[in-house]
């Protein structure tokens, strides 16, 4: 039988699992997220006109970059803190920059 992270606990050791927050919201936005997807191929699929498939594409980076900031802040109010608390504030905080620099290009 394979234990499941106590939901209370955020960031997990080595493994670096977590038991997400706002998974919920997070799964609803990614479904639309793929529906828009879907919607956009079918769009191309159908010879529309650029600008609408440009403007879909648009919504799309704007729908995963609202995901990103949910995780970004569930992960510094979370796993950042703790750090922080635990006396590993400055490993968690350079990470968290690494990655806010990579995702913000």
């Amino acid at each position: 039988m394979t234990s499941r992270p106590d939901p209370r606990e955020r960031c997990h050791g080595s493994e670096k699992t977590v038991v997400q927050p706002h998974k919920q919201a997070l799964l609803n936005r990614l479904n639309r997220i793929a529906g828009q997807i879907r919607g956009i191929s079918g769009m191309v699929e159908g010879d529309r006109y650029c600008i609408d498939i440009l403007t879909q594409v648009r919504a799309v980076r704007s729908a995963l970059d609202a995901v990103a900031l949910q995780l970004i802040e569930d992960h510094t109010k979370g796993c950042v803190q703790k750090a922080v608390q635990q006396g590993n504030g400055e490993a968690a905080l350079s990470e968290l920059m690494g990655v806010l620099k990579k995702i913000s290009r």
